[in-house]
């Protein structure tokens, strides 16, 4: 999200990044859900892939409400006045960004996981979910999930790279050199942090039935007897695909938007 592009822009930079992210990462994603479900993997890329175009439109939406509800917050924080924000303005703007696009990525999130439970299409899987007992099953988790994601992946990145330039300029003399100690610690927070809430999410997406897991608070209880550890199942394939996707989305948004609108960076 940058405070050069107004909203607009900023949604555009912000889908087309989410689209490129889940089209080069899907399989991390699959396996994720599967493992903190309990249920086989498979190689088969039909199945990798599965549920695909509901977690494209999910990550592209999500990202564009994300860069433009963010871009915007950072406006309106920094006023007529062109700065860099501090450290818990920064990381304040990337929550309150992805808390909003809660709203739209927990029910798309519902379809992809219903998708890759019972293989069935995406109209056929929305028709079976399209009731208000189910479409917003699991939010509380996606919320807290993605306002701390976001912050992981649009306030902390900036926030080292910046430190790590300032503070080792021989070593960090790049953008790019910076990026990857930025991509790792940003995965990191934004991976082992939600973790737990990001299982009683999908764990509750993958049961709308209700025969396993019911509330948040019943799924939790329910996870836990397993062990604190049952909450981080699928923890390794999830940061494996939040390292990759903090320093695709750090690039990416740094390079799409001069590159789609290059008069805003004149």
């Amino acid at each position: 999200m940058s405070a050069n592009l107004n909203e607009l822009q900023n949604a555009t930079v912000g889908m087309t990044v989410g689209v490129i992210e889940v089209l080069c990462l899907q399989p991390f994603n699959y396996c994720k859900n599967m493992m903190q479900q309990g249920q086989p993997l498979s190689a088969d890329p039909r199945v990798l892939y599965r549920g695909v175009m509901a977690n494209a439109v999910n990550m592209g939406s999500c990202t564009m409400i994300q860069f433009a509800v963010g871009g915007s917050l950072k406006k309106l924080v920094s006023g007529e006045e062109q700065r860099t924000l501090k450290m818990h303005e920064e990381m304040g703007t990337g929550i309150v960004a992805g808390v909003t696009s809660a709203l739209v990525g927990s029910p798309l999130e519902l379809i992809m996981i219903q998708q890759q439970r019972t293989g069935k299409g995406s109209l056929e899987t929305f028709k079976s979910i399209a009731n208000p007992n189910n479409f917003f099953r699991g939010f509380l988790g996606a919320a807290v999930r993605e306002g701390l994601w976001t912050c992981g992946y649009l306030s902390i990145p900036p926030i080292v790279r910046r430190n790590l330039r300032e503070m080792y300029p021989d070593k960090f003399d790049t953008d790019n050199k910076a990026r990857v100690p930025a991509a790792l610690l940003g995965g990191l927070f934004a991976c082992y942090l939600t973790q737990p809430f990001d299982t009683v999410k999908t764990c509750m997406q993958g049961d709308i039935q209700r025969k396993t897991y019911g509330t948040f608070t019943q799924t939790a209880k329910k996870i836990s007897e397993d062990g604190f550890t049952a909450f981080y199942r699928g923890a390794t394939f999830r940061y494996g695909r939040m390292v990759c996707a903090v320093f695709m989305m750090d690039y990416l948004q740094a390079a799409v938007g001069p590159l789609l609108y290059p008069s805003a960076f004149k």
